[in-house]
């Protein structure tokens, strides 16, 4: 059985598709009813896998998803949400459940793998940037947070910055702009404003209400015991922590600040000029090797993990039914790797033309998932329609709305 995310639409059909290819299981697909709207469409994709009795896709509430998860068909559940939802799977739900956990009485007969999210950072290794380096970074992490109403398992909670750093007060002025000057989108999520409002009353006088429903937490240290360190908001709430030190001193403690103080395991973001990297050598591959996060993102977001087939998505290994962090096992995995610990995804630090200058090569002037971008949604609509019907005659048209972001 796969229990459906209802924050993102191709979840529910990737997982089903591991499911089927990488461990031969046939599959009931239990929707979200937050997409329930999208049942249609799923059953089409489907089709295929559906009229050979491999898979069925149902909708409903809670209910039916514990009637299915207990149905003796059964044998296997995936589930992708929180942490929470998973744990009343394994051990019940409420007072009796937290109970069981404590106890560890599982009420859960059968296996089960998920992907949970958690609260992930994005961490800032110093250097004497430009002012469009700082303006085009600030984007970068306002994104991180902003997409989709910050409904994502995968969006950037907390911002790691150097206590020291020359140009901490131009970067956290302008990151604050970039988050008041998004365009507003609808918080489509049950509880968001409660979730908000719990934010801003958990961090008095750290806490700013920024424009169209933001919440940006500053000030914090890496002993401030804040709940935004704890507690996945799956909102628009960002909170900065600044941490001491310098050079290799920074890394060690931005790592074990990450690794120890925010729950959960499934991505974390790195931003630094390649003349960094290079002058901090193996350093840095060991900075990066000692992350625990199931991807990690240098100069780009981890959701390009997510969207890469190819790569295996998922939390760090070592998760269990107990602790289950952001989860146990991995989906996507295209090619079927074995035991892998970790992926990592490398990005330009510099849009182009600027990036010709650090001699990474890439064409795009602005990502088109950035919030600002001001042709996503017409290149959105020609990528969807070259899907549908491919022709080399389409591509001119989607490259132009792209590269005009």
């Amino acid at each position: 059985m796969v229990l459906g995310a209802g924050n993102i639409a191709s979840i529910a059909v990737l997982d089903t598709l591991y499911e089927l290819v990488a461990h031969n299981r046939v599959v009931i697909l239990k929707l979200n009813p937050i997409l329930d709207e999208l049942f249609d469409p799923i059953q089409k994709v489907l089709e295929p896998l559906i009229s050979v009795n491999a898979v069925r896709v149902v909708t409903g509430d809670a209910g039916i998803g514990g009637f299915l998860v207990d149905h003796p068909a059964v044998n296997h559940v995936h589930i992708t949400g929180s942490a929470s939802s998973h744990d009343a799977i394994v051990y019940g739900a409420g007072e009796e459940g937290a109970r069981r956990k404590a106890d560890n009485e599982r009420t859960l007969s059968k296996t089960i793998t998920s992907e949970l999210g958690g609260v992930s950072p994005t961490i800032v290794i110093p250097d004497k940037w430009s002012n469009r380096d700082i303006k085009f970074q600030a984007e970068h992490v306002a994104t991180q947070r902003l997409h989709n109403s910050g409904h994502n398992c995968i969006a950037t909670q907390v911002v790691v910055i150097p206590a020291n750093w020359p140009m901490k007060e131009r970067f956290l002025e302008r990151l604050r702009t970039e988050i008041e000057a998004a365009p507003g989108r609808e918080s489509f999520y049950p509880g968001t404003s409660g979730r908000l409002h719990d934010a801003v009353a958990a961090h008095p006088g750290f806490a700013l209400k920024c424009d169209n429903d933001r919440v940006l937490i500053q000030g914090l240290s890496p002993d401030s015991r804040a709940d935004a360190f704890k507690v996945e908001y799956f909102s628009s709430v960002l909170a900065v922590v600044e941490v001491p030190g310098t050079g290799e001193d920074y890394l060690t403690g931005a790592a074990a600040f990450v690794n120890n103080q925010l729950t959960g395991t499934l991505g974390a973001n790195v931003l630094v000029h390649p003349k960094v990297v290079r002058k901090l050598g193996g350093a840095f591959e060991s900075f990066v090797e000692s992350l625990h996060y199931g991807t990690v993102a240098v100069n780009a977001w981890t959701a390009v993990g997510y969207l890469t087939a190819a790569a295996p998505w998922g939390g760090f290994p070592g998760a269990t039914l107990d602790n289950v962090q952001s989860g146990i096992g991995i989906v996507h995995n295209a090619l079927l790797l074995a035991e892998t610990e970790r992926t990592v995804v490398k990005g330009p630090f510099r849009p182009f033309p600027r990036s010709v200058a650090t001699g990474q090569m890439t064409i795009a002037p602005k990502p088109a998932w950035f919030v600002r971008n001001r042709t996503s949604a017409g290149t959105g609509r020609l990528l969807v329609r070259f899907v549908a019907k491919p022709s080399a005659a389409k591509l001119p048209r989607i490259f132009a709305s792209a590269l005009r972001g």
